[in-house]
Protein backbone atom coordinates (compact mmCIF):
# COMPACT_ATOMS: atom_id res chain seq x y z
CA UNK A 1 0.00 0.00 0.00
CA UNK A 2 1.43 3.20 -0.89
CA UNK A 3 0.21 6.71 -0.07
CA UNK A 4 1.68 10.30 -0.46
CA UNK A 5 1.02 10.57 3.73
CA UNK A 6 0.44 8.79 6.58
CA UNK A 7 -0.85 10.14 9.92
CA UNK A 8 -0.44 7.46 12.95
CA UNK A 9 -0.63 8.09 16.95
CA UNK A 10 -1.53 6.59 20.30
CA UNK A 11 0.35 3.78 19.94
CA UNK A 12 1.59 3.97 23.47
CA UNK A 13 4.99 2.24 23.10
CA UNK A 14 5.82 0.57 26.90
CA UNK A 15 2.10 -0.56 27.64
CA UNK A 16 0.94 -3.91 27.97
CA UNK A 17 -1.83 -2.88 25.94
CA UNK A 18 0.04 -1.91 22.70
CA UNK A 19 -0.34 -3.64 19.22
CA UNK A 20 2.87 -3.61 18.16
CA UNK A 21 2.56 -6.75 16.43
CA UNK A 22 -0.45 -5.53 14.77
CA UNK A 23 1.67 -2.11 14.21
CA UNK A 24 4.76 -3.83 12.86
CA UNK A 25 2.35 -5.84 9.55
CA UNK A 26 0.79 -2.16 9.00
CA UNK A 27 4.70 -0.75 8.65
CA UNK A 28 5.72 -3.26 6.77
CA UNK A 29 3.16 -3.17 4.40
CA UNK A 30 3.01 0.29 3.72
CA UNK A 31 5.25 3.13 2.55
CA UNK A 32 4.84 6.81 2.13
CA UNK A 33 6.69 9.95 1.82
CA UNK A 34 6.19 11.33 4.74
CA UNK A 35 4.91 9.83 7.83
CA UNK A 36 3.59 11.84 11.30
CA UNK A 37 3.41 10.29 14.26
CA UNK A 38 1.29 12.35 15.84
CA UNK A 39 1.43 12.14 19.89
CA UNK A 40 1.65 9.34 22.40
CA UNK A 41 3.92 7.12 20.65
CA UNK A 42 5.29 6.09 23.71
CA UNK A 43 3.98 6.49 26.99
CA UNK A 44 6.18 8.33 29.84
CA UNK A 45 3.38 7.86 32.32
CA UNK A 46 3.14 4.38 32.48
CA UNK A 47 6.81 3.96 31.84
CA UNK A 48 7.32 5.82 34.94
CA UNK A 49 5.36 3.56 36.88
CA UNK A 50 7.42 0.26 36.05
CA UNK A 51 9.34 -0.73 32.71
CA UNK A 52 8.02 -2.56 30.15
CA UNK A 53 9.55 -2.54 26.63
CA UNK A 54 9.25 -6.22 25.01
CA UNK A 55 11.42 -6.52 21.78
CA UNK A 56 8.84 -6.18 19.27
CA UNK A 57 8.39 -2.05 20.74
CA UNK A 58 12.08 -1.93 20.03
CA UNK A 59 10.96 -3.63 16.50
CA UNK A 60 8.94 -0.48 16.14
CA UNK A 61 11.37 2.01 16.30
CA UNK A 62 13.51 0.13 14.29
CA UNK A 63 11.05 0.22 11.95
CA UNK A 64 10.41 3.71 11.67
CA UNK A 65 13.97 4.55 11.70
CA UNK A 66 14.92 2.03 8.50
CA UNK A 67 11.79 4.43 6.49
CA UNK A 68 13.58 7.43 7.81
CA UNK A 69 16.94 6.28 6.59
CA UNK A 70 15.45 5.16 3.45
CA UNK A 71 14.61 8.67 2.26
CA UNK A 72 10.40 8.69 4.13
CA UNK A 73 10.31 11.94 6.04
CA UNK A 74 9.22 11.61 9.47
CA UNK A 75 8.11 13.82 11.45
CA UNK A 76 7.04 13.57 15.18
CA UNK A 77 4.77 16.09 17.36
CA UNK A 78 4.89 14.59 20.99
CA UNK A 79 1.16 14.09 22.58
CA UNK A 80 0.81 14.45 26.36
CA UNK A 81 1.92 11.02 27.63
CA UNK A 82 5.25 11.30 26.01
CA UNK A 83 5.48 15.03 26.31
CA UNK A 84 8.72 14.45 27.72
CA UNK A 85 9.74 15.27 24.09
CA UNK A 86 8.16 18.69 23.72
CA UNK A 87 11.39 20.21 25.25
CA UNK A 88 12.64 19.21 22.13
CA UNK A 89 11.54 20.91 19.56
CA UNK A 90 13.45 21.11 16.14
CA UNK A 91 15.43 17.82 17.07
CA UNK A 92 15.85 15.37 14.50
CA UNK A 93 16.53 11.74 16.58
CA UNK A 94 17.97 8.98 13.95
CA UNK A 95 16.04 11.43 11.09
CA UNK A 96 12.86 11.63 12.86
CA UNK A 97 12.16 15.47 13.35
CA UNK A 98 10.09 16.68 16.40
CA UNK A 99 8.12 19.52 16.18
CA UNK A 100 5.06 21.07 18.10
CA UNK A 101 2.42 21.02 15.49
CA UNK A 102 2.45 21.46 11.97
CA UNK A 103 0.54 22.52 8.88
CA UNK A 104 0.16 19.78 6.05
CA UNK A 105 -0.65 20.70 2.67
CA UNK A 106 -2.51 17.73 1.03
CA UNK A 107 -1.74 17.12 -2.84
CA UNK A 108 -5.44 19.22 -3.85
CA UNK A 109 -3.96 22.14 -1.52
CA UNK A 110 -6.32 21.85 1.89
CA UNK A 111 -4.05 22.88 4.60
CA UNK A 112 -4.22 21.21 7.57
CA UNK A 113 -3.55 21.86 11.23
CA UNK A 114 -1.79 18.59 12.61
CA UNK A 115 -1.34 18.35 16.53
CA UNK A 116 -1.82 15.63 19.17
CA UNK A 117 -5.00 17.46 20.33
CA UNK A 118 -4.46 16.81 24.17
CA UNK A 119 -4.28 20.81 24.40
CA UNK A 120 -8.11 21.12 24.02
CA UNK A 121 -9.13 18.52 26.41
CA UNK A 122 -10.71 20.14 29.49
CA UNK A 123 -9.54 17.12 31.95
CA UNK A 124 -6.42 16.68 30.59
CA UNK A 125 -5.06 21.14 30.47
CA UNK A 126 -7.40 21.63 34.02
CA UNK A 127 -7.35 18.62 36.14
CA UNK A 128 -4.21 16.89 35.19
CA UNK A 129 -4.86 14.24 38.05
CA UNK A 130 -8.14 13.38 37.03
CA UNK A 131 -6.17 12.35 33.53
CA UNK A 132 -3.44 9.83 35.69
CA UNK A 133 -6.61 8.28 37.51
CA UNK A 134 -8.54 7.85 34.21
CA UNK A 135 -5.63 6.27 32.52
CA UNK A 136 -5.12 4.29 35.38
CA UNK A 137 -8.73 3.04 35.05
CA UNK A 138 -8.05 2.75 30.94
CA UNK A 139 -5.10 0.46 31.64
CA UNK A 140 -7.06 -2.17 33.75
CA UNK A 141 -9.50 -2.36 31.03
CA UNK A 142 -6.87 -2.95 28.69
CA UNK A 143 -5.70 -5.27 31.06
CA UNK A 144 -9.23 -7.02 31.01
CA UNK A 145 -9.10 -6.78 27.18
CA UNK A 146 -5.98 -8.85 26.35
CA UNK A 147 -6.87 -11.48 28.68
CA UNK A 148 -10.44 -11.67 26.54
CA UNK A 149 -9.16 -11.53 23.65
CA UNK A 150 -6.81 -14.56 24.62
CA UNK A 151 -9.56 -16.39 25.62
CA UNK A 152 -11.05 -15.67 21.93
CA UNK A 153 -8.04 -16.53 20.14
CA UNK A 154 -8.59 -19.86 21.55
CA UNK A 155 -12.45 -20.16 20.29
CA UNK A 156 -10.65 -18.93 16.84
CA UNK A 157 -12.78 -15.88 17.27
CA UNK A 158 -10.95 -12.12 15.58
CA UNK A 159 -9.32 -9.63 18.05
CA UNK A 160 -12.20 -7.24 19.83
CA UNK A 161 -11.74 -4.36 21.97
CA UNK A 162 -13.45 -3.82 24.90
CA UNK A 163 -13.46 -0.24 25.64
CA UNK A 164 -14.03 0.90 22.57
CA UNK A 165 -17.25 -0.84 23.40
CA UNK A 166 -17.75 0.65 26.52
CA UNK A 167 -17.08 4.07 25.08
CA UNK A 168 -20.14 3.18 22.71
CA UNK A 169 -22.44 2.57 25.48
CA UNK A 170 -21.54 5.12 27.82
CA UNK A 171 -23.50 8.10 26.82
CA UNK A 172 -21.17 10.58 28.52
CA UNK A 173 -18.11 8.78 27.07
CA UNK A 174 -20.39 9.46 22.88
CA UNK A 175 -20.65 13.68 24.51
CA UNK A 176 -16.83 14.19 25.13
CA UNK A 177 -16.05 12.79 22.28
CA UNK A 178 -18.49 14.96 20.01
CA UNK A 179 -17.05 18.22 21.81
CA UNK A 180 -13.52 17.30 21.57
CA UNK A 181 -14.33 17.32 17.96
CA UNK A 182 -16.25 20.68 17.69
CA UNK A 183 -13.47 22.51 19.84
CA UNK A 184 -10.78 21.08 17.35
CA UNK A 185 -12.81 21.96 14.25
CA UNK A 186 -13.27 25.60 15.94
CA UNK A 187 -9.68 26.02 15.97
CA UNK A 188 -9.39 25.16 12.75
CA UNK A 189 -11.75 27.12 11.35
CA UNK A 190 -11.13 30.32 13.53
CA UNK A 191 -7.44 29.99 11.99
CA UNK A 192 -8.51 29.61 8.39
CA UNK A 193 -7.35 25.71 7.73
CA UNK A 194 -9.25 23.86 5.68
CA UNK A 195 -9.15 21.02 8.49
CA UNK A 196 -7.37 19.41 11.53
CA UNK A 197 -5.49 16.57 11.69
CA UNK A 198 -5.72 15.05 15.37
CA UNK A 199 -5.64 12.02 17.73
CA UNK A 200 -5.73 11.67 21.83
CA UNK A 201 -8.44 10.31 22.63
CA UNK A 202 -8.81 6.99 20.22
CA UNK A 203 -11.86 7.25 18.30
CA UNK A 204 -10.63 7.17 14.74
CA UNK A 205 -12.99 9.70 12.60
CA UNK A 206 -13.19 11.45 9.26
CA UNK A 207 -16.12 13.59 8.94
CA UNK A 208 -16.99 17.20 7.95
CA UNK A 209 -18.27 19.70 10.84
CA UNK A 210 -19.40 22.56 8.65
CA UNK A 211 -16.82 23.38 6.23
CA UNK A 212 -14.05 21.96 8.31
CA UNK A 213 -12.93 18.66 7.75
CA UNK A 214 -12.04 16.61 11.34
CA UNK A 215 -9.90 13.70 11.02
CA UNK A 216 -8.91 11.95 13.87
CA UNK A 217 -6.30 9.02 13.50
CA UNK A 218 -7.15 6.94 16.40
CA UNK A 219 -4.94 4.33 18.13
CA UNK A 220 -3.14 1.24 18.07
CA UNK A 221 -4.06 0.10 21.29
CA UNK A 222 -7.91 -0.61 20.88
CA UNK A 223 -8.53 -0.15 17.04
CA UNK A 224 -5.09 -0.31 15.10
CA UNK A 225 -5.99 2.60 12.53
CA UNK A 226 -4.72 5.21 10.18
CA UNK A 227 -4.93 8.15 7.68
CA UNK A 228 -3.46 8.08 4.49
CA UNK A 229 -3.23 10.52 2.31
CA UNK A 230 -3.93 9.22 -1.61
CA UNK A 231 -1.77 10.98 -4.46
CA UNK A 232 -4.57 13.18 -5.10
CA UNK A 233 -4.84 14.37 -2.33
CA UNK A 234 -8.02 12.46 -0.65
CA UNK A 235 -7.71 11.14 2.78
CA UNK A 236 -8.56 7.72 3.77
CA UNK A 237 -8.91 5.96 7.13
CA UNK A 238 -7.34 2.39 7.31
CA UNK A 239 -8.86 -0.12 9.48
CA UNK A 240 -5.71 -2.08 10.03
CA UNK A 241 -7.42 -4.76 12.09
CA UNK A 242 -10.37 -4.84 10.14
CA UNK A 243 -7.81 -5.60 7.45
CA UNK A 244 -6.41 -8.47 9.72
CA UNK A 245 -9.76 -9.70 10.36
CA UNK A 246 -10.45 -10.46 6.70
CA UNK A 247 -6.89 -11.92 5.69
CA UNK A 248 -7.36 -13.80 9.02
CA UNK A 249 -10.86 -15.23 7.07
CA UNK A 250 -9.52 -15.43 3.81
CA UNK A 251 -6.74 -17.83 4.88
CA UNK A 252 -9.41 -19.93 7.59
CA UNK A 253 -11.55 -20.62 3.98
CA UNK A 254 -8.50 -21.60 1.87
CA UNK A 255 -6.57 -23.39 4.51
CA UNK A 256 -3.26 -21.03 3.21
CA UNK A 257 -0.30 -19.35 5.27
CA UNK A 258 -0.84 -15.96 5.12
CA UNK A 259 0.85 -14.13 2.12
CA UNK A 260 3.41 -11.59 1.18
CA UNK A 261 2.59 -8.00 1.96
CA UNK A 262 0.11 -7.54 -1.11
CA UNK A 263 -1.43 -3.66 -2.50
CA UNK A 264 -4.69 -2.66 -1.08
CA UNK A 265 -6.72 -0.29 -0.12
CA UNK A 266 -9.42 0.28 2.40
CA UNK A 267 -11.58 2.65 4.35
CA UNK A 268 -13.52 6.31 3.53
CA UNK A 269 -11.93 8.76 1.70
CA UNK A 270 -12.84 12.34 1.77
Amino acid sequence: MRYRTIFLSDVHLGTRGCQAEMLLDFLARTEAETWYLVGDIFDGWRLRRGWHWPQSHNDVVQALLVKAHAGARIVFIPGNHDEVARAYPGTHFGGIEVVQQAVHKTADGRRFLVTHGDQFDAVVMNAKWLAHVGDVAYEVALWLNTRLNRLRALWGRPYWSLSNWCKSQVKQAVNYIGEYESVLADEARRNGYDGIICGHIHAAQLRRIGEIAYVNTGDWVESCTAVGEEPDGALRLIDWAAQHRRRAAIRAISNQPEAEPATGKTGAAA
